[in-house]
C-alpha cells in the first residue's frame, strides 16, 4: 500500500509539471558543410551566380569564395553553437588551381584542416593520383616522385576521409573507414562517407587497379543494422553524387539526377544527406529527407540544424540554409593568410611567368556539336608538341573536355601567364602518342556517347574533322565518310599516330579503345606544352568552329 502511495503522490506531482520539465529539451546540432573545393584556396573567377534579390528573372555574379572568407565565415556560423562540426562531401581536392596543385593538393589539405574540417567523404577526384595518393593525403609523407616541395612537412589531414562504397576487391574491406560515430549532448550521430559508383569510369584505371566502387543505396544500407546494433539513430550521408535543380541557391525546383534515385533506396533510417559532384546548390526535401549541396569552389557554407530526441536519439528536426562566402562582407582569416602566403612564395614565380596573349576570353563551353574555342587550342597545342618525329610524329591530338576545368581569360592587354594556363588544364597528365587504324579512331570517337546523358565529345586538333547524326543509334553517331584529316578521307585500314593524355591512353572516361593503341610514345605535359604553344604563337584567339559538325 505505502508503494502504492508513493506512486500515487509520484503520478501526481509529474501531471501538475509543466510539459518542458517532463521531457528533457532536443539537442540541438549544427553541421557546417561544403563539396567540391578543389583546392580554390583563393576566390574563384566569377564568384557565385545567383538570382538577383530585387529581380529574381535576373542572375548577378557574387564575389564569393576563398580559404581566408571560408574559414572565417565557419567560425561565425559555429559562435553561440554548442554542438557543431564541420563535414566535406568530396572533391576537396584534384582539378585545383595552381597554387595547390603544384603542391599536389598539401596547401588545400592544410587550409581545411586548419578551419576544423572534422570529417569528409571521398570524391572521384580525390583519386586523381591513384588510391596511395589518397592515403598519403590522410597520413602525410613527402610526395614519392616530387619530394617535399612546401615550406613546411607536410603530416597529413586532421579530418578524417570515409569511403564506405571503396573497396578492395582482394579483401571485401573498404579502403578507409566507411563510417564514423559523433557524441553530441550523449546522442551518437553516425556520419556515412562515400564516392558514387561511377568514379571507376572518370579516373585513371592504373590508380585504383585492385578497387571497386559499389552501389551508394546498397552499401549504405547495409551499414544501417550496424549502426543501430551500435545504439545509433541518427544518421547522415556524405556522398559525393549529385542533382540538378532549377532555382536559385536555397531552393529545389524539379531537382533531377543520380541524387534523386539514390536518396529514394536509402533505410528509412537515414535521416540527413549532405551531396556534391554536380557544382550545384540546392536545399531539398526528397523522399522526406533534408538534402543540400553547396556549390562549388568554396563559395558557400550549408549551416545544417539539427534536433536530436534525447528519449529516440534520432531526429526529429532538421533544416538547412546555404550561406555564401561573401568577399565584401567578411574579414580575411589570418592563418589562413599565412598559410597562403608561405606556398605562394614558392609557387609564384612560376606561376607568374609571362605565357603569351589572348585576343579574347577563350572558352570552355562547347558548342552544339560539343566543340569549343579552348578545346580548340589546347589540342593543337598537343599537337605542336608531338607531332615531329621525335616527339612522336603525330597527325591528329585528341583532348577529354572533362580536363578543361576553367575559361582562359585575358587580364591587362589579353596577358595570360603559365598559371592561367594551369588552371585550365591541373591534372598535369603526360602525353602519349600511339598508333590507331582509322577504324579504331572512328570506335573511339563512337564512345563519346557512353553516358547518354553525358555525352563527352573529344576536342580534336587542326586538319582533322568529322560530322556525327544525332538522330542515330548508339555506335552509329559517326559518319565515317566525313572523317577527314586535311581534307583526305580517314580510310578504315590505314594508320595514324594519334596524341591523347595518358589519362585517355588507358582507357579514361570509358574510351577504352584507346587501349589498343601500339607504338606508344610518352612526352611532355599537357600543361607544359600548351605554355609552349602560347610562347611560340600569339597572340592567340578563337578559330572558326569547324572541326566537329553535328547533323540533326
Amino acid at each position: 500500500m505505502r508503494y502504492q502511495s508513493i506512486l500515487a503522490t509520484l503520478s501526481l506531482a509529474l501531471l501538475t509539471l509543466p510539459a518542458a520539465a517532463q521531457t528533457a529539451a532536443p539537442v540541438e546540432l549544427r553541421i557546417l558543410a561544403i563539396n567540391d573545393f578543389h583546392g580554390n584556396l583563393r576566390p574563384p573567377p566569377g564568384g557565385i551566380r545567383i538570382a538577383d534579390p530585387e529581380d529574381k528573372t535576373r542572375k548577378v555574379m557574387v564575389a564569393a569564395g576563398g580559404a581566408e572568407y571560408m574559414a572565417t565565415l565557419v567560425k561565425q556560423l559555429s559562435e553561440g553553437h554548442k554542438n557543431t562540426i564541420f563535414v566535406a562531401a568530396g572533391d576537396l581536392i584534384g582539378a585545383s588551381p595552381f597554387l595547390s596543385a603544384m603542391f599536389h593538393d598539401e596547401p588545400s589539405v592544410e587550409s581545411l584542416s586548419m578551419m576544423g574540417l572534422a570529417i569528409t567523404s571521398v570524391g572521384n577526384h580525390e583519386f586523381d593520383e591513384g588510391k596511395t595518393e589518397l592515403l598519403r593525403m590522410q597520413n602525410g609523407g613527402c610526395h614519392p616522385e616530387d619530394g617535399c616541395q612546401g615550406p613546411h612537412a607536410f603530416t597529413g589531414a586532421k579530418f578524417h576521409y570515409l569511403a564506405a562504397s571503396t573497396v578492395e576487391t582482394a579483401t571485401g574491406k573498404s579502403v578507409l573507414p566507411p563510417y564514423e560515430i559523433r557524441e553530441f549532448g550523449g546522442i551518437p550521430v553516425a556520419f556515412i562517407g562515400l564516392t558514387l559508383k561511377e568514379t571507376a569510369g572518370i579516373v585513371s584505371p592504373k590508380g585504383i587497379a585492385g578497387l571497386e566502387f559499389r552501389d551508394e543505396a546498397e552499401t549504405v544500407n547495409a551499414l544501417v543494422p550496424q549502426l543501430k546494433a551500435k545504439g545509433v539513430e541518427a544518421i547522415v550521408v556524405l556522398i559525393h553524387q549529385g542533382g540538378e535543380p532549377a532555382g536559385d541557391y536555397n531552393e529545389c525546383p524539379g531537382i533531377t539526377g543520380p541524387i534523386v534515385d539514390i536518396v529514394k533506396k536509402f533505410d528509412p533510417a537515414v535521416d540527413v544527406i549532405v551531396s556534391g559532384h554536380t557544382h550545384r546548390a540546392y536545399v531539398c526535401d526528397i523522399d522526406g529527407r533534408l538534402v543540400t549541396s553547396g556549390d562549388k569552389y568554396g563559395t558557400l557554407v550549408t549551416a545544417i540544424d539539427l534536433k536530436l530526441d534525447p528519449a529516440t536519439r534520432d531526429i526529429v528536426g532538421a533544416k538547412a540554409e546555404n550561406v555564401i562566402v561573401a568577399n565584401a562582407s567578411l574579414a580575411r582569416d589570418p592563418e589562413q593568410t599565412a598559410l597562403i602566403d608561405a606556398y605562394d612564395k614558392l609557387s609564384a614565380p612560376i606561376a607568374n611567368r609571362p605565357a603569351g596573349s589572348v585576343t579574347q576570353t577563350l572558352s570552355r563551353v562547347p558548342n552544339e556539336a560539343g566543340e569549343s574555342a579552348l578545346g580548340d587550342v589546347i589540342a593543337d597545342a598537343q599537337l605542336a608538341a608531338t607531332k615531329d618525329a621525335k616527339d612522336g610524329s603525330a597527325v591528329i591530338a585528341l583532348t577529354n573536355p572533362g580536363g578543361i576545368r576553367t575559361d582562359l581569360v585575358p587580364k591587362d592587354n589579353g596577358a595570360v601567364s603559365y598559371g592561367d594556363l594551369f588552371a585550365s588544364q591541373p591534372f598535369r597528365n603526360r602525353l602519349v602518342t600511339m598508333t590507331l587504324t582509322g577504324s579504331q579512331l572512328k570506335d573511339m570517337l563512337e564512345q563519346q556517347w557512353l553516358d547518354p546523358k553525358r555525352p563527352r565529345i573529344l576536342q580534336v586538333s587542326i586538319g582533322f574533322s568529322y560530322s556525327w547524326d544525332a538522330s542515330k543509334s548508339f555506335g552509329e553517331r559517326i559518319m565515317a565518310d566525313k572523317m577527314t584529316l586535311n581534307g583526305k578521307p580517314i580510310e578504315p585500314a590505314s594508320f595514324y599516330r594519334v596524341t591523347l593524355n595518358d589519362y585517355l591512353a588507358v582507357g579514361g572516361d570509358g574510351f577504352t579503345v584507346a587501349k589498343q593503341g601500339t607504338s606508344p610514345q610518352y612526352g611532355g605535359y599537357d600543361s607544359d606544352a600548351l605554355f609552349a604553344f602560347f610562347k611560340a604563337h600569339g597572340p592567340i584567339g578563337p578559330l572558326p568552329a569547324t572541326r566537329i559538325l553535328r547533323v540533326n
